[in-house]
Formats: C-alpha cells, sequence, structure tokens
C-alpha cells in the first residue's frame, strides 16, 4: 500500500484552507495512495467528516493526531478506530494548555463537514503544549491501542532531537519518521541502540500539493507491528 500517514487538514492553523476533507482525499487518490492518516494539531476535529469521505472512495484512513507535549515535542498518535481515537482525546482534552487564537498571525482553523461547507472554528489555539510527558502521551496511546510514533526526528524544530538532543532509551515508541534515507542513517548514528522499529516516510502537508507520489509503501505485515499485534 502507498501511504502518507502525516497529513493536516484546515483545521491545523499553519495548514492552508483548501485542505478540506473533499480536497484532501481526491489529491491522495489523483496521487495514486491506498492509505493516509490526518494528523491535526492537538485536535480531532475533521476526523468524522473525512471519515465520511473515505468511505465513499477506495483509499483507507488511520486515525491520528500530532501532540505537542510539554517538552514541546511533536508526537504522532495514530489509532484504528475511530472510537479509540476519541477516547484517548477526552483523556488528554484537560491537560491542553488554552490559548486563545491569533487568527491574523497564526492562521484559521476551520471546521468542515463531507461536504466541505465551514460548520464551525476553534477558537482555542491548536499549537501550544499539553500538560503531559513524552512517556505520558505514549502511556495513553498505548492503553488506548494505538500507535506512538516519533515525529519529522531529524529536519525541523519541535522534535525529540532538536528539543532533548536524543531519542530517551526506555521511551516505547513504535515507529520513527523520517524524510529520506540520509536522515534514516543519521538518526541510526546518534541512537546506535535502536535495532528493531519501523521507519515511516509522510509528507507533514500542510498544502495540498504537498501530500506524497506514491512513492513509499507499507504491508499489512508492518501495520500488524505498529499496532503491536
Amino acid at each position: 500500500m502507498f501511504y502518507d500517514l502525516h497529513i493536516h487538514s484546515a483545521l491545523s492553523p499553519c495548514a492552508a484552507d483548501d485542505m478540506t476533507p473533499n480536497n484532501i482525499v481526491n489529491m491522495a487518490i489523483l496521487k495514486g495512495l491506498d492509505l493516509i492518516a490526518i494528523t491535526d494539531h492537538n485536535t480531532i476535529g475533521q476526523l468524522e467528516a473525512i471519515d465520511k469521505v473515505v468511505k465513499n472512495s477506495k483509499i483507507d484512513l488511520i486515525f491520528g493526531l500530532e501532540v505537542q507535549t510539554i517538552e514541546e515535542v511533536h508526537v504522532l498518535c495514530y489509532f484504528q478506530k475511530f472510537h479509540q481515537v476519541q477516547a484517548f482525546y477526552e483523556a488528554m482534552k484537560p491537560h491542553w494548555i488554552i490559548v486563545k487564537n491569533d487568527e491574523d498571525y497564526f492562521g484559521k482553523q476551520l471546521l468542515f463537514n463531507e461536504n466541505d461547507a465551514i460548520v464551525g472554528k476553534v477558537e482555542d489555539l491548536l499549537l501550544t503544549s499539553i500538560y503531559w510527558s513524552l512517556e505520558e502521551v505514549e502511556e495513553q496511546v498505548h492503553h488506548f491501542g494505538g500507535a506512538f510514533v516519533l515525529a519529522h526526528v531529524m529536519d525541523r524544530l519541535n522534535s525529540v532531537t532538536t528539543q532533548l538532543g536524543f531519542i530517551p532509551k526506555h521511551l516505547r515508541f513504535d515507529g520513527i519518521e523520517i524524510h529520506s534515507e540520509e536522515q534514516k542513517m543519521e538518526c541510526l548514528a546518534l541512537n546506535p541502540w535502536i535495532e528493531d522499529t519501523i521507519w515511516l516516510n509522510s509528507s507533514d502537508a500542510h498544502q495540498l500539493i504537498d501530500i506524497h507520489e506514491a512513492q513509499h509503501q507499507i504491508d499489512e505485515q508492518i501495520l500488524k507491528k505498529l499496532w503491536r499485534v
């Protein structure tokens, strides 16, 4: 299966306003993808509409969100079922640091329905941290049956390597996101103790054009390993 497991909708303030449910799914189809994940910052608000659109297509959906921990580290939290990601989000929500969004500075946080009509917006900024550490997020993700993946580990701010300088050996991560084979080698050079993990190459798309072409594949065996089954 060709995949892209790090896509932001227009609900993320840093994403383009045309990252609507149908636009995302149709672009994924045009690019030949079989499996996508929508991973908005600290929210699951767009997942139900995306799921409705996906069900009328040949694409499969992983339910996700990108969480910013108290260390300001970005992690990808993936779930197979909506009720799992919803339960995780409800547990996480009371620990969210509340700051009002400044649309002129950060961008809009738009909610769409399955017909791409705007049905609301989130007033509180989604780019803040939550009062959970890396370890606490990992524990909660696994508690609700999800997979815990370290986001963009080698190439931007808010990765575990830029914030902490290393990947903690005790952290029970299920995968590591990189954007090239060179980044994988660089990550292994810094963390030679890593022997068995899943390496995911996703786009972190904030615009439609950024969604990956059909170039990175994942099979059922790797997905089962991601879910620890």
